[in-house]
């Protein structure tokens, strides 16, 4: 099928359209799949183009359904060609889901050379992207977004990314208030330690990311203000609200030395046989 065909056939095919950013792999690979298979109708966003275009030819060969869409999500010009692509071929979008995210992959956020990527692509992107489609759903009196947060947004645990995830929490609260009565809907799926290449350095027992993407497919068909998978963590969210010492605690010996392969420590000190942070091991 001919892209002009296919895109004839997407737009004479009135299937809820959903925008999807970091669709390339993790959870958002696993969301494209869930809802694919529940009839949405694509538009995938991530950096990788070759990898975008073959999940976009395993779920859809013909092309009608699914269109891949290389986006940098930081990029204005890159957003805006995004919003652009997907109003050509399919006509409107209904669902914008913002699930593109980073985190600082190794060692402590501050010897990270641009650590406040963190900020631009898991905040700054979805409240720009947001901007883009919200013109559109509120004169049609009809969408929903969905934001993917984390546990590390109610639990905080590290720097730059829980800033980032403390602050789409209060996003996503605060607009769907702010779209009351609209008919756009708005919600927030928190989850907490899943697999992903963001988490491929963990040494946790994780879940698959198909436990998120049930759970986004799960508010499109019943919004919901805020989900928080697995179900395990909004008791973890609840202990450390109500006792954060034993937060403190658990982070210390549990969280830090799995998830980074060292325990929190003073500056300067490093385990034996471990040279310290920001400093160089030559032979």
């Amino acid at each position: 099928m001919t892209s002009g065909a296919a895109s004839e056939e997407a737009r004479s095919t009135r299937r809820p359209v959903v925008v999807l950013t970091g669709a390339s792999s993790g959870i958002g690979r696993a969301t494209a799949w869930e809802l694919a298979a529940r009839g949405y109708a694509l538009v995938l966003a991530a950096r990788r183009g070759d990898e975008l275009a073959a999940l976009a030819r395993e779920l859809d060969p013909g092309g009608a359904r699914v269109l891949a869409v290389p986006t940098d999500v930081t990029d204005d010009a890159a957003r805006r060609a995004l919003v652009a692509a997907a109003h050509a071929h399919f006509g409107h979008i209904d669902v914008l889901v913002n699930n593109a995210g980073v985190t600082v992959e190794r060692g402590w956020w501050w010897d990270d050379p641009d650590p406040l990527r963190v900020l631009r692509v898991n905040l700054e992107s979805p409240a720009e992207l947001t901007r883009l489609v919200l013109p559109e759903m509120r004169a049609r009196g009809s969408g929903h977004i969905v934001n993917i947060g984390s546990v590390a947004g109610r639990v905080a645990t590290q720097g730059l990314y829980s800033a980032s995830k403390f602050g789409l929490r209060g996003f996503s609260l605060a607009l769907r208030r702010e779209l009351l009565g609209s008919g756009v809907e708005v919600s927030l799926v928190a989850p907490g330690f899943v697999k992903s290449e963001m988490t491929a350095r963990t040494r946790l027992p994780l879940p698959g990311p198909e436990v998120v993407a049930r759970a986004v497919a799960g508010v499109l068909l019943r919004p919901r203000r805020e989900v928080v998978v697995p179900r395990a963590y909004r008791l973890l969210a609840l202990l450390d609200a109500l006792w954060p010492g034993l937060g403190d605690l658990l982070v210390r010996r549990l969280v830090t030395p799995r998830r980074y392969g060292h325990a929190a420590r003073h500056p300067g000190k490093a385990p034996a046989g471990q040279i310290p942070s920001g400093k160089t091991k030559t032979k």
